[in-house]
């Protein structure tokens, strides 16, 4: 597929498909229709004109011949009148007599009288002498412009000649043509010159579509994407508008092409920790197998089939935590039932502390009535127990431990009823590095970088704050973090139930 940005970088002409070549084309089209029409209209009114003024000077030397003869006592073929003064060159006048012609001559250019022949005569048949004007071709003469007139005198026909109005029409017909050719040539040089500067941005346009375009977009590191100039996305103009648009969805795929990268970059990142996290188990039981199958004398079968089962079990929870997080990535509905927040906590809380005894655990119910949300019970005691263990693991004996649960009350709603409710998860522990706050919700995140533990070595897999993480956003809530050196805080946000 070729791009118009392409085609002009490469200095090709445009065809007559172009749209600079169509857009001059159609004005100078208009142009020639508007011209013209407006020439026809011109030749018109002043063919109209010129007749009319005919018509009058051929009424009038009707009537001058009409009372020349009324002072003359010549016959019926008498036509002397056409040597009087004032007749132009080419009138033409004739006599009837029962309704025929029977005399008829012309003035010619020497001044003299010419005697029409059969032939010419034959031409003004079937005039009547009633006034009105008839146009007939008379051989020999041309066109004449004719009438006859009658009434209390004596009929007489009279006619001037033609030739000079067409002749006038001629030269009004070339010269318009003439002006109208100039004018229309000037027009489309000018209308090429100004769409061309006018289509100029829209050029630069299709030029930085066409760069985006060459960019491999489907693999590698993708840097900066060409942007339109400023100038060239000014929304009061077409071009312009073409510009702007075009800048945002080059702003859209930049975006998503960085979204991309991210989500490509953490599933290797993951691939990687999971790889991690599932050798250091299996490392264990192959090794542990292979003792008991050597029958080593160092180690009791007994404690090998014990390492063999804790390292197995560990790995089994590995893989459905990981299989949690898929689901909930995929947003598979989860069990909803209505859950009484305090009675969940407190539950949690108990378990902690049977599992931390050495750690102070302190709980604070700051509830006026009972709240329940809208949850999965499991997961949600899920979320709790993951946030107590990590605070009892991260924390040295002795820590105080406050889990807080409250009511937030929205001061928007006019009934005050609370439309969520806090979780808070608090020690005075030593607290999180501050290099470590900012990513602390990702998988596999552990304050200890190291990925690899020695067999039968206690530890987190990292993955207990993402699925808190996940669970609580798959419930419509979120999880926060404060934390400095004394003060260590997260908080889950669920909405209530209603």
């Amino acid at each position: 597929m070729r791009l118009p940005g392409r085609r002009a970088r490469s200095g090709a002409r445009p065809g007559w498909r172009s749209l600079r070549v169509r857009l001059v084309l159609f004005v100078s089209v208009t142009l020639a229709v508007v011209c013209a029409a407006m020439a026809l209209t011109t030749v018109y009114v002043q063919h109209v004109y010129l007749l009319g003024d005919l018509d009058q000077r051929v009424t009038n030397a009707a009537e001058r011949s009409q009372g020349g003869l009324q002072r003359r006592t010549g016959g019926a073929t008498d036509l002397g009148f056409l040597n009087e003064r004032g007749q132009p060159t080419g009138t033409l006048a004739a006599r009837f007599a029962d309704g025929k012609v029977n005399a008829a001559e012309v003035v010619t250019e020497d001044g003299r009288q010419r005697v029409l022949g059969a032939a010419q005569r034959a031409a003004l048949k079937g005039i009547t002498p009633d006034g009105s004007l008839h146009t007939r071709t008379i051989p020999g003469l041309g066109a004449y412009r004719v009438t006859a007139i009658g009434g209390d005198g004596v009929p007489v026909l009279a006619g001037l000649p033609m030739d000079g109005i067409q002749q006038v029409i001629d030269r009004l017909v070339v010269l318009e043509s003439v002006i109208a050719g100039v004018g229309l040539a000037a027009a489309a040089c000018a209308c090429a010159v100004v769409i061309r500067r006018q289509l100029r941005p829209l050029g630069r346009v299709a030029a930085t579509a066409a760069e985006v375009a060459r960019v491999p977009l489907n693999r590698g590191e993708v840097a900066d994407l060409a942007r339109v100039a400023a100038r060239d996305t000014d929304p009061g103009t077409e071009a312009g508008q073409v510009g702007a648009v075009l800048n945002r969805l080059i702003d859209h795929v930049e975006a998503s092409l960085a979204e991309r990268q991210r989500t490509e970059q953490r599933m290797r990142r993951f691939l990687t920790d999971a790889s991690h996290e599932l050798r250091t188990p299996l490392a264990s039981i192959a090794g542990y197998a292979e003792f008991m199958n050597g029958g080593s004398t160092t180690i009791e079968p007994e404690l090998a089939w014990h390492r063999v089962l804790a390292q197995s079990a560990r790995m089994t929870d590995l893989v459905e935590d990981l299989l949690l997080l898929a689901r909930l990535d995929e947003g598979r509905p989860l069990r909803r039932a209505e859950v009484n927040i305090a009675t969940l906590v407190a539950e949690a809380v108990w378990d902690a502390q049977a599992a931390g005894g050495d750690h102070d655990w302190q709980l604070a119910l700051r509830l006026d009535t009972p709240v329940t949300v809208v949850a999965d019970p499991s997961r949600l005691h899920q979320v709790i127990a993951n946030l107590l263990a990590n605070a009892r693991i991260h924390t040295p004996a002795g820590t105080k431990i406050t889990v807080i649960v409250e009511a937030a009350t929205d001061p928007d709603t006019a009934s005050g009823k609370a439309p969520h409710c806090v979780i808070r998860v608090r020690d005075n522990g030593p607290g999180i590095p501050p290099d470590l706050l900012p990513t602390v919700f990702e998988r596999f995140t552990r304050a200890d970088a190291s990925r690899s533990r020695a067999a039968g070595t206690e530890g987190g897999s990292g993955l207990g704050l993402a699925i808190a993480a996940a669970i609580t956003e798959a419930h419509g809530g979120r999880v926060e973090v404060t934390s400095e050196p004394g003060c260590t805080q997260f908080s889950v946000t669920l909405p209530l139930g209603v």
